[in-house]
């Protein structure tokens, strides 16, 4: 049988760097029951056998806090399992990481940063993605809380000259597994859903929505102590992108 060989999860990555740096571990709500160390649900409830995989000419790169890439409820993690080209960063107010700068210089990507256009100049705003043979598109996600997210793209000098992608949104969000004020506040998964839509990236776009459910769906069971039901319309969307 021939083995599925997927891309590398960036924030995966991440998460491996900062446990090694650390000298405190992070405990998350529900850490004394065993977690798969890759998917991080349950033991009982893991994800790992449902990873999809698909094609994307897209690419993502995730701006994360320090605590975030720890967190078992964080969707960043989903879509750097699925898309192929997929970054990570820490956010540093005094540091910026060279690595990063290089990837948003790279003349094969035209980057675009996802955030709400209200907050900048109208001159910088677009609703819409450009496709060409020259540039494919690589769409920057603050990965944080709103109050996080917001403090990121003030004090993030390097943004400035990327052109900011303002989604419309036609649905509110289904993220149950954090609470929100705003309902109108998409989570990170679903707005890079959103993205690879937009970008001609359907499978990848149709495939990560699907993930999302089926993530969802294990985690709040083990949260609840449900037994899984692997028969449900997730479940089943999922498998065409998975066989």
């Amino acid at each position: 049988m021939t083995q599925t060989i997927f891309p590398k999860n960036s924030v995966a990555c991440l998460r491996d760097e900062r446990e090694e740096e650390s000298t405190k571990p992070y405990l998350a709500r529900g850490s004394r029951a065993p977690r798969c160390h890759y998917c991080r649900v349950i033991e009982s409830h893991c994800l790992c056998r449902w990873r999809p995989k698909v094609e994307a000419r897209s690419g993502v790169c995730l701006i994360m806090t320090k605590k975030e890439v720890f967190k078992p409820s964080n969707t960043g993690w989903l879509i750097a399992d699925v898309i192929p080209d997929n970054y990570a960063f820490i956010w540093s107010r005094t540091e910026v990481d060279e690595k990063l700068i290089a990837l948003l210089t790279d003349p094969q990507w035209q980057p675009y940063l996802v955030f709400p256009g209200e907050y900048v100049a109208a001159e910088r705003v677009t609703n819409s993605v450009t496709i060409n043979e020259d540039k494919k598109p690589l769409f920057l996600l603050i990965d944080a809380t709103w109050t996080e997210a917001r403090k990121i793209f003030r004090k993030s000098a390097y943004f400035d000259s990327i052109p900011i992608l303002s989604l419309i949104p036609e649905k509110l969000s289904r993220y149950k597994l954090r609470r929100s004020t705003r309902s109108e506040h998409l989570c990170t998964v679903e707005v890079a859903a959103l993205c690879f839509d937009l970008a001609g990236d359907t499978d990848a776009s149709l495939a990560l929505s699907c993930y999302f459910d089926v993530f969802s769906q294990h985690y709040l069971d083990a949260k609840n102590q449900s037994p899984l039901n692997l028969f449900s319309d997730a479940h089943q969307e999922l498998k065409g992108y998975i066989e």
